[in-house]
């Protein structure tokens, strides 16, 4: 097993938690419409879940995670702020929600793909493909709602 590839496969887990986090907080005072508020919780207290599981594996195998830092959440407010001041329907949300959902399902199985077996721990390997699961569904979630 490879600490490094562990340690880089939790490392994107943590990052692709927070910053869901943060985007969901940044869209939350946007939303109006209470059917899209209410998935935007749930979908919050999953993130937190899977986010506090990451800090958990963390401390068990030593290992350091960082958050992403206030430029990178800046920007993500800044741009969250101009897109939805021009457009907060419930449409352009679930759009705005696939595509950071996307986004982070893609970074995690690129993570995810760069492993040979057996390189990573698995306790780590099941959270990042629990996370991928969570994140496919909640696509399908948001795909639903745009229509």
């Amino acid at each position: 097993m490879d600490i490094k590839k562990s340690e880089e496969v939790l490392a994107e887990v943590h990052r692709n938690c927070q910053l869901a986090l943060q985007s969901i907080s940044d869209i939350l005072p946007e939303t109006e419409d209470g059917e899209l508020k209410e998935e935007l919780l749930r979908q919050h207290e999953e993130y937190e879940r899977l986010c506090g599981k990451a800090a958990l594996l963390a401390r068990e195998k030593n290992i350091e995670l960082k958050n992403p830092g206030p430029i990178k959440k800046a920007m993500m407010w800044s741009s969250i702020k101009m897109s939805t001041m021009t457009d907060d329907s419930r449409a352009h949300i679930a759009d705005m929600m696939v595509r950071g959902t996307v986004m982070g399902i893609t970074s995690l199985k690129t993570t995810l793909g760069e492993m040979s077996e057996g390189e990573a721990d698995e306790d780590i390997k099941a959270l990042a493909e629990e996370l991928v699961k969570s994140e496919e569904q909640f696509e399908k979630k948001w795909k639903a709602l745009i229509a």
